[in-house]
């Protein structure tokens, strides 16, 4: 959530910056400007009105300690007429704060300098490439046909147990997930990075805090009788577990990591793009997440996208790294670089990872803090990163590597399998 003080500094300008990322109503600066405005008066009111009553309430005690219990009795009458003044302040100061927040959580993060504009995913920035592209023999077929092949994932039974874009991985298909995410994990942790196991279901004030609620609601399987989200990342709890905090500068940089499953709804189009792994609803990823401070966000967001290019190297996988236009950007994102492995089979991109600076959008939410050395309290930033989601990888190495003998895995990861290869 942004700070009303940053549109009241500079409103033109944080127009524009809406403007880059196609947000379609910029009118909401001018109604949360006036909402505040609206809302200090009325608080300035209340206050004068409470003031008055504390010192009637000081010249009551005075007078009754003289006798003069006539003169106290009229500054009681007075004293019970403010306080009927004050209610309809209150509640229309309750009233006009509401309006205050629900408005101001609309507006999505503002884009940083270096976000390029645009409005498609067309207009993204190719940052840098690496790895090499596989030149694949004319028999080479995607992933789902590997995977039914070599019987590691059965989507047919998925879809009867739960329903599409819910596989079931089977035997060395199982074990494969399984080495990828231990993998990740202790390249993770050997980063610094402490290792945390969440609860899969969050409630609504967690969601909320990391920007998920209200704009991404539809995307999120609800439990209602409980009223809890099953998590599309573990962002969403691990993020949480610093939510209502107040850090000190010596606790910098927070670094946790997590695996979890992740759970959305989201839907998509028939075809060869969503086929397979392309698109899922319950899928496993490993994230990485960075509490730090302000002055050191973008220096440590680079930090992140060298690490999780790193584990693409390792994985022997052909990658780029794009940084998202304006348009094509998360709600609550400053600043996005996302990574695509190439799938030689389908012959196209595929993205694995996004790598976000948050500054302080999720942290005012959160209200998670730190004590400056000055004395002062200030918001943190917040970042994160997939490092990394395992369907669209799990398709790059299959198809990626695949013989007329079966699936080589990279040397990094055939230590975890137990094995060279499927």
């Amino acid at each position: 959530m942004l700070q009303v003080s940053v549109l009241k500094a500079a409103p033109e300008r944080v127009k524009q910056q809406l403007k880059k990322k196609n947000f379609k109503q910029p009118e909401l600066v001018d109604r949360i400007i006036g909402l505040d405005d609206a809302r200090k008066k009325i608080q300035a009111g209340y206050d004068e009105i409470q003031s008055k009553i504390n010192t009637a309430s000081k010249e009551i005690g005075m007078m009754m300690g003289k006798g003069d219990k006539a003169g106290a009795e009229a500054i009681k009458m007075q004293v019970t007429a403010w306080k009927l003044e004050l209610e309809p302040l209150r509640e229309s100061m309750v009233e006009t704060e509401k309006q205050l927040v629900d408005t101001l959580i609309l507006l999505p993060n503002l884009p940083a300098d270096e976000v390029p504009e645009g409005k498609t995913p067309e207009e993204n920035e190719i940052v840098r490439t690496g790895g090499a592209i596989p030149v694949l023999g004319a028999d080479a077929v995607p992933h789902w046909e590997l995977a039914t092949r070599y019987n590691l994932i059965n989507f047919e039974l998925g879809n009867k147990i739960t329903g599409s874009g819910f596989p079931v991985y089977i035997g060395k298909g199982a074990k494969l997930q399984r080495s990828l995410i231990q993998f990740f994990l202790d390249f993770n942790t050997a980063a610094g990075y402490t290792e945390y196991l969440p609860p899969f279901m969050v409630n609504a004030e967690s969601a909320y805090a990391t920007g998920q609620l209200p704009d991404k609601e539809g995307q999120m399987y609800h439990a209602t009788e409980d009223n809890l989200y099953l998590i599309p990342t573990a962002e969403v709890p691990v993020t949480n577990v610093y939510r209502d905090t107040i850090l000190k500068e010596s606790d910098f940089p927070v670094k946790m990591t997590a695996y979890s499953p992740c759970f959305r709804r989201e839907a998509g189009s028939y075809g060869k793009e969503v086929r397979g792994l392309n698109r899922v609803h319950q899928f496993e990823k490993v994230e990485i997440i960075q509490i730090v401070h302000p002055e050191k966000s973008y220096e440590v967001l680079e930090e992140m996208v060298v690490h999780v290019e790193k584990l693409l190297q390792r994985l022997e996988l052909p990658y780029r790294i794009l940084r998202l236009c304006g348009g094509d950007m998360g709600f609550a994102s400053a600043i996005t670089y996302d990574f695509e492995v190439y799938s030689a089979a389908q012959q196209r991109w595929l993205e694995v990872s996004s790598v976000s600076n948050f500054e302080s959008f999720q942290s005012n939410r959160l209200k998670c803090r730190f004590k400056g050395a000055d004395g002062k309290t200030q918001l943190v930033h917040t970042l994160n990163g997939s490092a990394l989601a395992l369907p669209r990888i799990v398709a790059c190495l299959l198809e990626n590597n695949q013989t007329e003998s079966g699936i080589v895995l990279p040397k990094v990861l055939q230590g975890y399998f137990g094995g060279a290869g499927i």
